[in-house]
């Protein structure tokens, strides 16, 4: 696949997730309202924004700086190859 080029398509796609998330969150919240549903999915958002973060910054910068990968699915091929 072709890297994505087009700033206003990046655009589109970033706004995407962003409304696929926010309605995932609420729909979720709505079937079932609690505050502890709320904050566990408070939670989840968060731990699994830094674990991207973790993936695509930490690692390119200070891990591996020489490794540019394009996804996890690349990431876990370089890793389980650099393990042997």
């Amino acid at each position: 696949m072709k890297d994505l080029q087009s700033t206003r398509a990046m655009w589109l796609k970033g706004w995407l997730f962003l409304v696929i998330g926010l309605m995932s969150a609420a729909i979720l919240l709505i079937e079932n309202w609690s505050w502890r549903t709320a904050l566990l999915l408070v939670l989840c958002v968060w731990g699994f924004c830094r674990a991207y973060y973790f993936a695509f910054y930490v690692i390119e910068r200070w891990i591996d700086p020489q490794f540019k990968f394009s996804g996890l699915g690349h990431f876990l091929v370089h890793w389980l190859r650099r393990g042997r």
